[in-house]
């Protein structure tokens, strides 16, 4: 009979090369004893025993898909892991090269299931650490987290934490081996107890709120609860303490819900579903901005209508001496339906408000109706429209010219001035310069207020923006 003491309860390295020197002298699997020593793992450990054999010439090899299961096989808790992968090996190069991939074997069965008790318990430890900010005499930020996990998978887990938490120094410790991480590289030490964890910290009472609010009753199925989050896992989760009593409050809180008045469809989403008009902007021809404003949601002459919320027409009085068309609706804009109240319409309304322009006696609209933009992530960022759209809108803009009739039309940025002077003009050329328009009216053109915010230099900012100011003052005289 044959001793094989490895030098700590992970060592698949040292179960390798004792597996191959035991196979090359043909000792069979019933005459080898596998042990550890110690009965954990000390990372300064120098083995205390006699080594694993050292492994000598053997003519086999073992199929890949065998050592990726015992490498699995290897962090179970399982105290016949070493002899059951042994087992296998000694039947894989005695005749059964393919036993890795025999489901129905018992031997196969069993390392199996193991490894998938292993990558469940890997796959719990990522879900369920839960890190608590420790005080620090240097003033750099640290956490801790105690874990207890099913296997002895902390060391296979812990670049996934370094990854996800790249920027922050942290300690995860288990009862066999804790992962250190200081921004730059982990490290390993031996195992700690629960007792030198943090129990609690300030943070721990906004989590447990926002638990609280994505919790949904309705769905509350407390069978599978358990099953993905098991009750041996809740000692260690602070939101642990709520589970009990919103399980309690499930019921009544989902005939809350059930009573609540439905919210509000998504609008984007149901205009997609809806029906294609048909004569509303070649058939009819708008004589009130009521209209104009009922044509604009239902407008489909480009394609801008499939990804925007609603559709922004202009706003101001039925007759105004002064029109300003910007480029199209931002997202704020696109939300609220209504033109330039986001940041580019604050910057306008503190430019009116200095030039002395009443901007409730002017008309503000966009040469496009609808938001055109791009996701980048969550969010949507703006996209200029191209020369197709804007031609496609410019419909909209001459039948709102025709009914408030204004004296003067203000380009704000070149693709207004596509819009209203039907071809580029150079902002910089034509500034405060009167260009006289097919209905008799004047067009100014100027620059659009998200330009004064993108200047990056302090200097050239206030100085366009004074330009601008400028160009309203010019333009609200030459109205009058």
């Amino acid at each position: 009979m044959e001793v094989v003491r490895l030098e700590h309860v992970t060592d698949f390295a040292g179960w390798r090369t004792a597996a191959r020197s035991l196979r090359a002298r043909s000792v069979p699997p019933e005459a080898v004893i596998w042990t550890v020593e110690g009965q954990g793992r000390d990372l300064f450990s120098d083995g205390g025993g006699p080594p694993a054999p050292a492994a000598q010439s053997a003519n086999f090899t073992v199929p890949r898909d065998f050592m990726e299961l015992a490498e699995d096989v290897a962090l179970h808790r399982s105290e016949d892991r070493w002899a059951l992968l042994y087992r296998m090996l000694w039947r894989i190069t005695t005749g059964e090269p393919n036993l890795a991939r025999i489901a129905s074997d018992p031997n196969t069965a069993r390392a199996r299931s193991y490894a998938r008790q292993v990558s469940q318990a890997a796959h719990k430890m990522k879900a369920f650490v839960r890190f608590r900010e420790i005080p620090s005499d240097t003033g750099v930020e640290a956490y801790v987290a105690w874990f207890e996990p099913a296997h002895r998978v902390a060391e296979r887990t812990a670049p996934f934490f370094a990854r996800r938490f790249a920027n922050m120094r942290f300690s995860i410790l288990t009862p066999d081996v804790c992962v250190l991480w200081d921004t730059q590289q982990l490290a390993f030490a031996p195992g700690a107890t629960p007792d030198q964890a943090p129990s609690f910290d300030e943070l721990e009472d906004f989590w447990r709120t926002y638990y609280a609010s994505i919790f949904n009753p309705a769905r509350l199925n407390p069978s599978m609860m358990q099953k993905e989050m098991p009750k041996r896992y809740w000692r260690n989760l602070p939101e642990a303490r709520l589970i009990p009593e919103l399980i309690a409050r499930a019921e009544a809180r989902t005939e809350e819900m059930v009573a609540q008045a439905p919210s509000e469809p998504n609008r984007r989403a149901l205009r997609r579903h809806e029906p294609e008009p048909s004569g509303i902007v070649d058939g009819h021809h708008p004589s009130t901005l009521e209209e104009i404003r009922a044509g604009v949601q239902a407008c489909r002459r480009c394609d801008l209508w499939r990804d925007a919320t609603q559709g922004v027409p202009g706003e101001g009085p039925g007759q105004a001496r002064l029109m300003f068309v910007g480029e199209q609706p931002g997202d704020q804009e696109d939300l609220a339906g209504q033109p330039f109240v986001g940041p580019a319409g604050q910057v306008l309304n503190k430019a009116l408000d200095e030039a002395g322009v009443p901007r409730a006696e002017t008309y503000v609209t966009n040469a496009v109706k609808h938001f055109k933009h791009e996701m980048r992530g969550k969010r949507r960022l703006h996209k200029t429209p191209d020369t197709g759209e804007v031609t496609a809108c410019r419909w909209w803009i001459d039948h709102e010219r025709q009914i408030v009739r204004p004296r003067v039309v203000v380009a704000l940025g070149a693709t207004a001035a596509l819009s209203v002077f039907g071809k580029p003009t150079a902002i910089a050329k034509f500034r405060q310069q009167a260009i006289q328009l097919p209905d008799q009216s004047q067009g100014v053109v100027t620059y659009h207020p998200s330009y004064l915010l993108r200047v990056p230099d302090a200097a050239a900012k206030a100085k366009a923006y004074a330009m601008f100011v400028e160009d309203l003052k010019y333009a609200w005289a030459l109205a009058a």
